[in-house]
């Protein structure tokens, strides 16, 4: 049976786990592969919104098993306040399985991550302080601590006095903060023990023995492709891998089992953060895009930039990716414009460029070649089936469809998991 990998296919906040969700009572194994607390996922079922933001989406559908991944980076006290906040709503959260592998963010990379922001000034990258670049430069710099750490006091405790010899040194002699005391750091952590137990697998080898028992996988990536750290607008992306290449790396899959691809568009786009941004609005429309779509950070509560849609960007991630199938979310939004932008092009410097510029200067220098769709005015929230849309909507997904490199197979029409528009089956 399938792995199958579901990516953002913008700058975040595309709607994935709704996506997720759509497709969660379908799968067995639903893995987040990569980011950690810093991105979020919201997921509406009947009256119940749930804001999720370390935990997998299928925490929420009954029989699934959520899987957190080597690639992913952990605040334990994030996680079991995730799980506290769910077991109080009655949402079973038992069967959820942590890999060994995965790396722990230590309160001392949450307080380098907040100096460095500050000491940047005007040349931040706009991170959410919550420690994951740092976490993950402890990983490639072979400093990092793993979930597996724990278990061993002694390695734990050797871990941790490694990574203070440097970072005390920068802390107090670069930022003037205090010293970190070890014996701190490693007491916090040995508090979470006994409880993250249970949780705590193999989860390469699960994966990989449920694929042979014609399982079906579901892989979601955090943050977006135009975040990934090597195929977004770097420097202003995210510190880890949030492409299909990123759920083989963070989750011990082989390439070769992943059968189907979904990436997740909004019917226009948003950001947050620094960097490049060529469809930004800064008038009326941008505002009322933000306010129609709620658009403010799940798990910072930070308004989003909001802009047209990018169809130059949505051919890049389709290539990045190998996208066999776009899910559209948010066409709701859309609805009372009287006409609706679409980048279909740039100009750099006075000359068109039809793909996303090979250099961070043509990127940041881009400028949208619009074309324009007629809009609608009807409540589209009731339709299920294309022909149930209006037909300028018809005619955007359409348009939209044809320009962005990958057939688009779903169309969210409204929050809810039900308010979905299916044209093609996603498994």
């Amino acid at each position: 049976m399938p792995a199958v990998v579901i990516v953002g296919a913008q700058w975040g906040d595309e709607g994935k786990g709704k996506a997720t969700d759509l497709l969660g009572s379908r799968v067995d194994y639903v893995v987040k592969f990569n980011g950690g607390n810093n991105a979020g996922h919201t997921v509406v079922i009947g009256d119940e919104k749930y804001a999720l933001h370390l935990l997998p989406s299928g925490i929420l559908t009954p029989g699934c098993v959520p899987v957190i991944g080597n690639g992913v980076v952990i605040d334990l006290d994030v996680l079991f306040q995730e799980i506290d906040g769910l077991n109080a709503r009655g949402i079973d959260t038992s069967r959820l399985l942590v890999s060994a592998n995965a790396h722990i963010i230590a309160d001392y990379n949450r307080t380098l991550d907040k100096v460095n922001e500050r000491f940047l000034g005007s040349r931040k990258i706009g991170t959410t302080g919550r420690g994951i670049g740092p976490t993950y430069a402890d990983k490639m710099n072979r400093l990092g601590i793993r979930v597996q750490d724990l278990f061993d006091e002694k390695i734990l405790r050797a871990k941790v006095e490694a990574a203070l010899d440097l970072k005390n040194q920068i802390l107090t002699k670069v930022y003037n903060r205090r010293a970190v005391a070890a014996e701190e750091i490693v007491e916090s952590l040995l508090g979470h023990v006994e409880r993250l137990r249970p949780f705590v697998a193999d989860t390469a080898l699960v994966l990989h023995d449920a694929l042979r028992e014609d399982k079906t996988v579901l892989l979601e990536a955090g943050q977006a492709t135009l975040l990934d750290v090597d195929h977004g607008t770097y420097p202003f992306v995210t510190s880890s891998s949030a492409t299909t290449g990123g759920a083989c790396t963070g989750s011990g899959i082989a390439p070769t089992e992943i059968t189907r691809v979904i990436g997740i568009v909004k019917a226009y786009a948003t950001r947050v953060g620094e960097g490049p941004f060529p469809t930004e609005l800064f008038d009326a429309d941008g505002d009322r895009l933000r306010e129609n779509g709620g658009e403010f950070g799940t798990t910072t509560g930070r308004p989003r930039r909001c802009g047209w849609y990018d169809a130059p960007a949505a051919r890049y991630a389709s290539r990045i990716n190998g996208v066999t199938d776009f899910v559209m979310t948010k066409l709701d939004v859309l609805t009372g414009f009287e006409q609706i932008p679409v980048c279909v092009a740039y100009d750099v410097d006075g000359e068109r460029v039809d793909e996303m510029p090979m250099t961070q200067t043509g990127f940041h220098h881009a400028k949208p070649i619009y074309e324009y769709f007629p809009g609608w005015s009807e409540d589209i929230s009731g339709a299920r089936e294309l022909s149930d849309l209006p037909a300028n909507a018809q005619s955007y997904v359409r348009e939209i469809e044809a320009i962005s490199g990958s057939r688009i197979s779903a169309v969210g029409v409204g929050p809810d998991r039900e308010e979905t528009v299916v044209l093609h089956d996603l498994l």
